[in-house]
């Protein structure tokens, strides 16, 4: 796997700007598992792709 198809690991700061929500927001969409994350040490690492899959749902379920 080439370091460019790995994509982007973002924060809970970046998340939450990205989605304009809360840091808050985002744990508790972590912790209830709408949100696939990567533990790293005390903190969470979210996959770009990850993020992407989850605003598309979503939107499929509000539209």
């Amino acid at each position: 796997m080439s370091p460019a198809s790995r994509g982007r690991f973002l924060t809970v700061a970046e998340v939450a700007q990205m989605m304009r929500v809360s840091t808050m927001t985002v744990y508790r969409l972590i912790k209830a598992g709408d949100l696939a994350s990567v533990r790293v040490g005390k903190s969470y690492r979210i996959r770009e792709e990850d993020v992407d899959a989850y605003l598309a749902k979503r939107y499929t379920e509000a539209g």
